[in-house]
């Protein structure tokens, strides 16, 4: 069992658990620096995220607004910016969890486009929803949702000649627990090679709220199941998928569990299929 864990993990990239703080801050300063680099490699001054109110997009947001502070500083350019993006569909029911994180992000803007014209408007369209379960239409209109967040993501980058981040991370890339071309399209990916409690302590180093830093994840795509955890969808926790990740020992069933789900979502984490 282990042999295959610490194989995923290799191809994962997983970092490490943080051997202490002093780890935990080098991580940080490495993953800003990061970020940095891509700016100036692409010659580009801004960044967009979406802004979810859940600890991903937290974490993301605060590497993001302190990458972008450092290079004014650094360079006297005022021009680098990052923009944090609202991005609900018709009323978000933790709504007042975004706006949190929103503010003690502090971002230089904050932006909010409401995709749910756009989303009905497509479905409306859909003849291929005909006779369909309403499940199954909810289930596809949730990976619809997620899509339209990223068009909208790179038209505001497009529109301000920036870079788009993403939120995946290790314990979200070896459950594919990401739309393919949606949240799982991005420019970089800061949080890339992190289990979900680094996450959290990366968050929580920053000083972010508990609330905000244990807030239970959920994708919340389905209309029939609005904030849907996370965990329900993967049948495990993240706890457990966080001890597989790190070579620890978990229980038969959740190792069964994250193989086979990280085998069956491969194709998401490929180039498309070529000749």
């Amino acid at each position: 069992m282990q042999a295959v864990q610490l194989q995923i993990a290799e191809q994962l990239k997983v970092q490490p658990p943080f051997a202490d703080q002093n780890a935990l801050e080098a991580e940080v300063a490495r993953r800003v620096a990061f970020i940095q680099q891509c700016l100036q490699n692409a010659r580009l001054k801004t960044l967009v995220l979406g802004i979810s109110g859940g600890v991903d997009s937290l974490t993301a947001g605060l590497l993001a607004q302190r990458a972008v502070e450092q290079l004014r500083k650094s360079t006297g350019d005022e021009s680098y910016r990052f923009i944090a993006v609202r991005l609900p569909y018709q009323v978000q029911f933790d709504e007042h969890e975004a706006q949190a994180c929103l503010e003690f992000i502090a971002p230089d803007e904050s932006h909010t486009v409401n995709i749910g014209p756009s989303v009905q408007a497509l479905a409306a369209q859909i003849k291929a929803f005909e006779g369909q379960h309403a499940s199954a239409v909810d289930f596809v209109m949730g990976n619809t949702k997620a899509r339209m967040r990223m068009v909208a993501q790179y038209t505001i980058a497009g529109a301000r000649q920036g870079l788009v981040i993403g939120t995946d991370h290790a314990a979200e890339a070896v459950m594919g627990f990401f739309t393919k071309f949606g949240d799982g399209a991005c420019d970089l990916a800061p949080l890339s090679g992190l289990v979900k409690n680094q996450v959290r302590a990366i968050a929580r180093s920053f000083g972010a709220p508990q609330s905000l830093v244990e807030k239970v994840p959920t994708a919340d795509l389905e209309d029939l199941v609005p904030g849907k955890p996370d965990e329900a969808s993967h049948g495990v926790t993240y706890a457990e998928i966080d001890a597989f990740l790190h070579g620890e020992p978990v229980r038969e069933e959740a190792f069964n569990i994250i193989r086979d789900t990280y085998a069956k979502t491969q194709h998401k984490r490929e180039l498309p299929f070529a000749p």
